[in-house]
């Protein structure tokens, strides 16, 4: 079950400089599907920063989607740089995304297994690989 967090109303997550209502929002609620791939990927960065579970199993390829997520509720997701995309546009059957999406986390430990209140930064870069299947996307894995 997702523990979906309500993101405060303003700009999306992903940075498309559209709100979130108007943006993945739409895509989170149901109301409309992702018209490609670039789209899904935003959507799916945006679900990561609002821990919406549910949409990222809904959206991941059945052949390589997993039984369940844990999302870490101490990540914060600051910022998606969509570097490349190769096809995964509305009539493509297939497309990919290379993605930059920075972070920031609790730091580990203090040495003295007290947790500490400092927190790290750092950046996830993949090669999303995405198929479109009776008109809707799916996220299927990282290539390569």
């Amino acid at each position: 079950m997702s523990a979906r967090k309500s993101p405060a109303p303003g700009p999306c997550p992903c940075l498309s400089g559209e709100s979130y209502d108007a943006c993945c929002g739409r895509f989170h609620t149901g109301e409309a599907w992702a018209p490609t791939a670039e789209a899904l990927m935003r959507s799916r960065y945006s679900a990561f920063a609002v821990l919406d579970e549910d949409y990222l199993l809904a959206t991941w390829h059945p052949d390589t989607r997993p039984e369940d997520l844990e999302l870490d509720e101490d990540l914060r997701w600051l910022r998606l740089d969509i570097t490349a995309t190769t096809a995964g546009g509305p009539f493509d059957t297939e497309g990919t995304v290379t993605f930059r999406a920075h972070y920031r986390a609790p730091a580990d430990d203090d040495g003295a297994g007290a947790p500490s209140s400092r927190t790290v930064r750092g950046v996830q870069e993949e090669v999303s690989r995405f198929v479109r299947e009776g008109g809707r996307w799916y996220y299927v894995d990282a290539a390569g």
